[in-house]
């Protein structure tokens, strides 16, 4: 018996009401020297006829029902029909990275089909200079951000020479496909179903200690400080309304070196600093559109919890991290406050997260989450204060460039999930020497939503600017 875990059960029934709970990956790769004008079809061929064995993750689906007692559980797929899962793209004559940015917006609008293993992946060409990508959307109950990433890196090498390597969504070398045997049973014991339920009572006066401490917590550090957020302590903004049917996308990348240095000037993390370069370009946005609130916006950030040693354990965990709400200091001018505001902010966010566990956060979130999220449905909702305004996380990527088949991986641009209420989600992503930023709305939230890659570079720059950066 495989249980789904409390955050992927929540994800799931949130779905069934609200939008697509899918999160993606855009991979620009540039074919080897020895590439012929048929390389990407015979791509697509191969791809279709792979003996690989499937990762286990990308044979399983989520399934509830009177077998399983109404418990959510995951249920394995051995016969996997791959051209439902890989599929072909070509761009037009003359398309530019604005055509692609269109294209993955309208495949990231539709839903995964719950009846099979939630992921698809697109093979895309007809980008400029023979490139190609690699569009893969999976179900956010699959696989974090964190896991989503290491499966790509752990499907590609650093040598440029190797050849003979299985697809991305194959069984990673070195790993027994075997462990998907866990998710195979048809009907579950019922007694393994009982032993379950005691083992969660036998932990509910820790859980729940958790909780009224965790609780306690928030309001001390809400009024001594700006440190943290009440719920419904953000104010509403377009991004608390629907999503909309058609999603937006735009993407773009800028050197680690410059976000380093802003780091080092100013003492604080990485994270900090991409953080508050979304704010920044957030406020930018808001005052162009006369849409700037005087409350601070307010976004919910993943914290992962995933240790070192987690991180390269074989397990089946799809996510591994906790839930917090950073207030974004875009009340401020000042670039140089803002950053510090949010290392405060993210600091604090840390350590109630490490305190507490995961799913004690993510409860704790649950006055926040709900409304944020549930308003957008009812007819006229009041434009009232909500839990918090957006999404934002940023995915350590691989390290150093790597390579598929001889393919180079240049860009990996994150594509996230936005739903209603949280109609914007902005996720970073580190590789190589870059960093990625993607972001992802309604077109009828941010028509614009190209426009906030020229703001990156300008918030970046006052950024610098404020704290003194060396680059």
């Amino acid at each position: 018996m495989d249980l789904l875990e409390p955050l992927d059960v929540a994800m799931m029934t949130a779905e069934l009401l609200s939008d697509p709970m899918h999160a993606a990956a855009l991979l620009i790769l540039s074919p080897p020297a020895e590439a012929g004008p048929g390389y990407v079809d015979e791509l697509y061929r191969d791809a279709l006829t792979s003996t690989a064995e499937l990762d286990p993750r990308f044979r399983r689906r989520p399934h509830v029902g009177v077998d399983t007692a109404g418990v959510w559980m995951w249920r394995s797929d051995n016969n996997i029909d791959m051209r439902d899962h890989i599929q072909r793209r070509t761009l037009p004559a003359s398309a530019d990275r604005d055509a692609l940015g269109k294209l993955i917006s309208e495949l990231h609008s539709e839903r995964l089909d719950r009846s099979r293993p939630m992921w698809i992946a697109y093979l895309i060409d007809g980008l400029e200079d023979a490139r190609f990508a690699l569009y893969i959307k999976v179900h956010h109950t699959v696989v974090d951000g964190v896991a989503g990433l290491k499966m790509i890196a752990d499907a590609m090498t650093t040598d440029p020479d190797r050849r003979s390597m299985p697809p991305l969504y194959a069984v990673a070398p070195g790993r027994p496909a075997e462990r998907a045997a866990a998710s195979r049973g048809l009907i579950p014991n019922p007694l393994s179903l009982v032993r379950s339920a005691v083992n969660v009572a036998a932990s509910g006066l820790g859980f729940v200690r958790q909780l009224a401490l965790g609780e306690i917590s928030t309001v001390v550090a809400s009024l001594a400080a700006r440190n943290t957020v009440l719920p419904f302590g953000a104010p509403y903004t377009r991004f608390n309304g629907r999503l909309g049917r058609e999603h937006a996308f735009a993407g773009a990348s800028w050197p680690k070196s410059r976000i380093r240095a802003v780091q080092n000037a100013a003492g604080v993390t990485g994270n900090d600093v991409v953080t508050a370069v979304v704010a920044g370009v957030l406020r930018e946005w808001l005052t162009a559109h006369d849409e700037l609130p005087r409350k601070s916006l307010v976004a919910i950030c993943p914290v992962t919890v995933r240790s070192r040693e987690r991180a390269s354990d074989e397990d089946q965990h799809g996510n591994l991290f906790g839930l917090e709400l950073c207030p974004l200091g875009t009340d401020s001018a000042d670039p140089a406050e803002r950053l510090a505001h949010i290392h405060r902010a993210m600091t604090w966010a840390k350590h109630q997260v490490a305190s507490r566990g995961s799913n004690a956060t993510t409860l704790l979130l649950a006055p926040s989450i709900g409304p944020t999220v549930l308003l957008p449905m009812v007819p006229f909702a009041p434009r009232l204060r909500r839990g918090y305004n957006l999404a934002i996380s940023n995915v350590p990527g691989p390290p150093a460039d790597l390579y598929w088949n001889g393919a180079h991986l240049e860009e990996i641009y994150p594509v996230s999930t936005a739903i209603g209420g949280q109609a914007l989600n902005v996720t970073m992503c580190s590789y190589a020497d870059r960093v990625t930023f993607g972001y992802v709305s309604g077109r009828n939230v941010m028509p614009d939503i190209e426009s906030l890659i020229p703001l990156t570079e300008r918030v970046l720059v006052d950024l610098e600017t404020a704290v003194g950066a060396v680059t």
